[in-house]
């Protein structure tokens, strides 16, 4: 161990040496050497505490060895001497050869297995030894001169030495390539703290200037990330919500049909040999059965066979009530299948089993559209259907009804002549359909209380009449089944499709072979002519609903069936198997059995419904790793049994009841495997819709808030990166682990999809833990006033955002909501406002104007006068801004908002420009609406005209002063001309009325602004200028009022006008004036403009009211999506697969609209910045600023 001494105090300029005795014993001689000055105390105490050695003792007292020796200073020096013997040449240790990284990476762990951080040693060390291709023998810190100068002089970004910038471990501090290091970096110590005191007053200035730009550098990079992040959030939310709407297909609209299932053959001998049945669309069950004004009842023949040989009641249809659902509940014996809205409802999505299908043979006539659909790829079928020219709604359309009997009755006659084809007839087996369109098309055209209709119902009963006659006379052997029913009835206003009683209920007249004959009943034991009272169908109305007295059949029992029971029906009355996929119920009043026969076929129909059960049973526990299986029917095979024991033992009752609770039960079961995924895939979409905003509320927090300042950000600067690596590799094992599972269950890609966003999500929150631990210590300290204004505020918002949930289906909500609006805003800008103005009135008075627009129906009537007439209005609405502009400069409260003179109009004479294209719209308007009502055809130069006004003035706003009220002043009368020329009737005046509403929120947010309250929050704006990552100041707890009202606003610029029904109804007067030849992709495209215009206008008074508040529009702009997710989460459970084709069509489009509005609103927002990026706000010390 090398001997040394306390370094003393007091230098001096020069040295001494001398020899000294060597001690007694020693073997080597001593060698004294008078201290050196130049280098301090100060010197070696920041060089070690530089490094990585930071326990070398700063001055360690001299040793009390034998071996050291004090001596006498030599005459004339102040300094004392030291003294240290010589140290022994030491052992001689090689160096290993390296020559690449496979040599140094084992050489460098072996260095660094001592060191307590060996993955930083290892780190530093290969980075060394790489570029000087050796690595020193023995531990970290040692033997470092066997790489040379390379190795110790080697440098870091910091200007530190590689060789000391190591792990703490206890080299030898006295060693010579040590110390000269330390010699090297004290010299250049000494040299700048020289330079720097005699440079202090400029040094000073300096630093303060590199401190300055390095932190404008800092924040310049901070900017350049926040933006990449907000772009890559962007891009994130965009695929997170195209993924998730598509997952309303997955969970509501999965088609129920399976296939594979077995025949079930049944056990008993069949009524009928044949069965006819005859379909009439659209005919409703109360004009069918009552009588007309004279008393006399319109279907005498099927009126007679009630009364007589068969049994009647009523079918409930379920929604939709529309032809083809209709006749595929009864041939086929299933409900509407959800998955036909991919196909727009048009053809069912898959194949399924019928009746037809289990015939020997079908003959069928009918309609084009229905006809085929159960027919075309039937080899042993015999159909034929009319033109479809032939359904013209401007004649008596029961001609269609006489064609399709014609059809039949000539295939009869040509039998007599065709023994093939009456050899065919003869068969077992046989069906017959036809179709009748007549009162469904006469519904359409004529309303169902027309004359025509209701002559119509006599047709079908003459029709069912002569079939029926037809048929007896042919065969003679009474053999011969019958059954008359409708598939939908019709609306008093000519329409079908939604679940209104006129809609679901329909007639059912069963006779003939097979079918009971009526049963009469007293008034005391049923009172209502029902046969089972309390039972419950498809359509929601109750079974027991009393028999109108208008129908005149109160002592002749009623049976109401489901109408998917019809199917079961006829393939009992032929003894054939019933459709695999069919779900109805055998109605047992109507058929006419022994009892053995009756269990047989209950048995029958119940085994059929069985088997649909076990075969999705089989199939999802063939995929499923965790089956959950349906428990009442986990013994299902042991029912069976039973009841074929009860049978056998003659207790047919008892068989039957046991026979229809399994047949219950196995329905159940049906809707157990089809909602089987709901839960999984439910909780998958909503966890990722909550981890989306819980990620846009971590970033709005981080980025625009003052929460996330110094304190926050060192908190989790420490070892960050390496916990998000940990954190991002356990969400991929995860993720990973749940792909594994979902592909070894055979899930569709949409599920791996769904999947992969929610878990990436919630990955990416995980990351963020120490912000959240920092801030969830940061709010914990708040006081409990703090906490009521938050849940204050998250109420409210929800509160309104439920409102707003509710007015898609109700318009009028919007007309309470702004006159509640307009009486608070009165009363608040009223105490605000410390002089007497009429803001307070016309804010008022604004909000009330608007709110009657809800009330008017949503199909805008058409009314010239009113849409020329609102011309003037808009001109008027505009000279009172351009007044108010150009007349305000002497009051403070309106310098923020009328700073016109920061940049004049680059012409003059700018608005009486646009008031002039404003007045021509007008005229234009009068001209082309005359010329269409007077049968005239539109020149080509009017047309002209229209398009020259409407294209030019959406250019002019960009050459208006760039004040905000001026600006927006012009955007309004820029907009205006197309607005007015694609009007036909208030929406017109709704345009100015919207415009006053969106002034008025710009007057609201002014007076907050200058109000003394506002003024002490504004203390944000000053301490931001250096730090903050946006121009503008961070965002406030009472800002979340401007994307809620945006919101609000953003509804009535769509309801205000219409609804989404009225989207579809085309109106021609609208785009008449643009162009008049048929072409539907522009017309839609001026139609979803028009529709444009109110939202493009509220956008750009959204952009100018965050510049006038000084707030990022980017995190406004995502509280606005916050916003709206929640909105979309609740239409998510909206949605619905049941009901009418616009209900449903009604749900996914409410669902839709409002997840693309993280789409939508963007691309407005980057529209609308064209017209707002160079609007300036002025401030009260007169200055002006530019927003963002």
């Amino acid at each position: 161990m090398p001997l040394y001494w306390r370094i003393p105090p007091e230098p001096s300029p020069a040295p001494l040496n001398q020899p000294v005795t060597p001690l007694p014993g020693s073997p080597s001689p001593v060698t004294c050497t008078q201290a050196t000055p130049p280098v301090s105390r100060q010197y070696y105490q920041s060089l070690f505490s530089m490094s990585l050695y930071p326990n070398i003792p700063d001055a360690p007292e001299p040793s009390s060895s034998p071996l050291s020796q004090t001596i006498t200073t030599p005459p004339g020096s102040s300094l004392p001497v030291t003294c240290a013997r010589a140290t022994p040449p030491a052992t001689s240790i090689p160096t290993p050869i390296v020559k690449t990284s496979r040599d140094y990476v084992p050489l460098c762990g072996e260095r660094c297995k001592v060191e307590t951080n060996k993955k930083i040693c290892r780190r530093m060390c290969m980075k060394c030894c790489d570029r000087c291709k050796c690595v020193p023998p023995g531990h970290c810190g040692t033997n470092m001169d066997k790489c040379g100068k390379c190795y110790i002089d080697m440098e870091d970004h910091d200007h530190k030495s590689q060789a000391l910038t190591l792990p703490k471990t206890q080299p030898d501090p006295a060693h010579p390539f040590l110390l000269q290091n330390r010699k090297k970096r004290a010299q250049k110590s000494s040299d700048s703290t020289a330079k720097a005191k005699s440079n202090n007053e400029m040094g000073g200035r300096a630093a303060e200037e590199s401190s300055r730009s390095r932190k404008v550098v800092n924040l310049s990079v901070r900017r350049k990330r926040l933006k990449t992040k907000e772009k890559w959030l962007v891009v994130v939310g965009v695929a997170l919500h195209a993924v998730y709407m598509l997952s309303i297909f997955d969970i509501y609209f999965k088609s129920p049909i399976v296939h594979g299932m077995d025949l079930v053959s049944p056990r008993f001998a069949a009524p009928a040999k044949r069965l006819v049945l005859l379909v009439a669309d659209g005919l409703r069950a109360d004009k069918f059965f009552e009588s007309d004004a004279a008393g006399k009842f319109r279907a005498p023949f099927l009126r007679s066979v009630i009364k007589e040989r068969g049994r009647w009641g009523v079918s409930h249809a379920r929604p939709p009530t529309e032809s083809r659902p209709g006749h595929v509940a009864i041939i086929a014996g299933f409900y509407e299948d959800p998955s036909a809205v991919t196909k727009g409802w048009k053809a069912n999505p898959v194949e399924f089993d019928s009746v037809f299908n289990r015939s020997r043979h079908t003959f069928s006539y009918g309609s084009p559209d229905i006809v085929p659909i159960f027919c075309a790829q039937l080899p042993h079928a015999t159909w034929n259907s009319y033109s479809p020219d032939f359904e013209d709604f401007a004649t008596d359309a029961s001609f269609l009804d006489e064609w399709s009997f014609d059809q039949f009755q000539g295939l009869m006659n040509r039998s007599k002549e065709d023994p093939k084809l009456k050899e065919l007839l003869l068969q077992d087996n046989l069906v017959v359909f036809l179709h009748l369109l007549g009162c469904d098309s006469n519904g359409h055209a004529h309303r169902p209380f027309s004359s025509i209709y209701l002559n119509n119902v006599a047709v079908v009963d003459s029709i069912a009449e002569r079939v029926y006659n037809l048929l007896e006379d042919y065969y003679r052997d009474n053999r011969t089944a019958y059954i008359f029913t409708a598939d939908h009835g019709m609306h008093d206003k000519g329409s079908h499709g939604d679940g209104h009683p006129t809609n679901t209920d329909t007639p059912l007249v069963v006779w003939g072979a097979g079918v009971k004959h009526p049963k009469p009943i007293s008034s005391s034991s049923h009172g209502d002519g029902h046969s089972d009272c309390g039972t419950r169908f498809v359509d929601d109305h109750m079974h027991d609903t009393p028999t109108p007295k208008e129908w005149g059949l109160h002592g002749i029992e009623r049976v109401d069936v489901n109408q998917a029971d019809i199917t079961p029906l006829m393939s009992t009355l032929l003894g054939l198997p019933g459709p695999v996929n069919s779900v109805g119920s055998l109605p047992l009043d109507y058929v006419d059995m022994n009892k053995t026969d009756e269990v047989e076929a209950v048995l029958a129909n119940t085994k059929q419904v069985l088997n649909q059960f076990v075969r999705k049973s089989h199939t999802k526990e063939a995929t499923s790793l965790f089956f959950k299986p349906f428990k009442p029917l986990a013994h299902y095979s042991s029912l069976l049994d039973q009841i074929e024991d009860q049978i056998s033992n003659g207790d047919y009752e008892a068989a039957r009841k046991l026979s229809e609770n399994l047949r219950d039960l196995a329905l159940q079961g049906l809707h157990y495997f089809q909602t089987y995924d709901w839960l999984m895939l439910m909780t998958v979409i909503i966890l990722g819709y909550i981890g989306w905003m819980t990620y846009i509320v971590l970033h709005v927090l981080q980025s625009y808030t003052s929460l996330a300042g110094d304190i926050l950000i060192k908190e989790q600067a420490d070892h960050q990166t390496d916990n998000t690596r940990k954190v991002q590799l356990s969400g991929c094992l995860f993720l990973g682990l749940l792909s594994m599972i979902l592909f070894i269950e055979q899930s569709p890609p949409l599920y791996h999809a769904y999947t992969t966003m929610t878990v990436f999500l919630w990955t990416q929150i995980s990351s963020e833990y120490r912000f959240i631990k920092a801030l969830w210590r940061q709010l914990s300290g708040r006081k409990i006033n703090y906490f009521t204004k938050v849940l204050a505020a998250c109420a409210v918002a929800v509160f309104i955002l439920e409102y707003l949930v509710n007015s898609f289906t109700e318009r009028k909500l919007y007309t309470w909501c702004f006159l509640t609006v307009g009486a608070i805003a009165f009363i608040y800008l009223f105490k605000s406002i410390p002089w007497r103005s009429g803001i307070p009135f016309f804010v008022c008075g604004a909000c009330w104007f608007l709110s009657v627009f809800t009330l008017m129906p949503a199909e805008i009537p058409d009314n010239n006068n009113l849409v020329i007439w609102s011309g003037v209005m808009i001109i008027m609405v505009g000279a009172a801004g351009r007044f108010l502009d150009q007349h305000t400069e002497g009051n403070k409260f309106w310098l923020s908002i009328c700073n016109s003179d920061v940049k004049k109009p680059k012409f003059p004479m700018l608005f009486q420009l646009q008031a002039l294209l404003v007045g021509l719209s007008s005229v234009m308007v009068s001209i082309s609406t005359s010329h269409r009502t007077q049968n005239q055809e539109l020149h080509v130069w009017h047309q002209f005209i229209n398009w020259s006004i409407a294209g030019p003035s959406m250019v002019l706003p960009l050459f208006s002063a760039n004040g905000l009220l001026s600006r927006l002043t012009s955007i309004f009368l820029g907009f205006a001309p197309t607005f007015l020329l694609l009007s036909i009737g208030y929406e017109a005046v709704f345009y100015s009325a919207f415009a006053l509403v969106l002034m008025a929120w710009i007057l609201f947010e002014n007076t907050l602004i200058y109000s003394s309250k506002v003024k002490r929050l504004s203390s944000s704006f000053n301490n931001m200028e250096d730090n903050s990552l946006v121009d503008g100041r961070y965002l406030q707890l009472s800002d979340v009022r401007i994307p809620l009202t945006f919101l609000v606003l953003f509804n009535i610029a769509f309801f205000g006008t219409g609804n989404f029904a009225s989207i579809a109804s085309f109106e021609i007067s609208s785009v008449y004036r643009f162009i008049t030849v048929f072409s539907p992709f522009l017309m839609a495209a001026l139609l979803i403009f028009k529709l444009f215009i109110p939202f493009l206008l509220v956008i750009c008074v959204f952009s100018a009211i965050t510049k006038l508040n000084r707030l990022p529009r980017l995190g406004c702009y995502f509280l606005v999506i916050l916003f709206s997710d929640v909105m979309t989460m609740h239409f998510f459970f909206l949605v619905q697969n049941t009901g009418s084709w616009m209900e449903i069509g009604n749900s996914i489009s409410h669902f839709g609209i409002v997840s693309a509005q993280v789409v939508f609103v963007l691309l407005l927002f980057a529209l609308t910045n064209v017209y707002t990026k160079d609007i300036h706000i002025g401030s009260v010390e007169g200055s002006s600023r530019k927003a963002m």
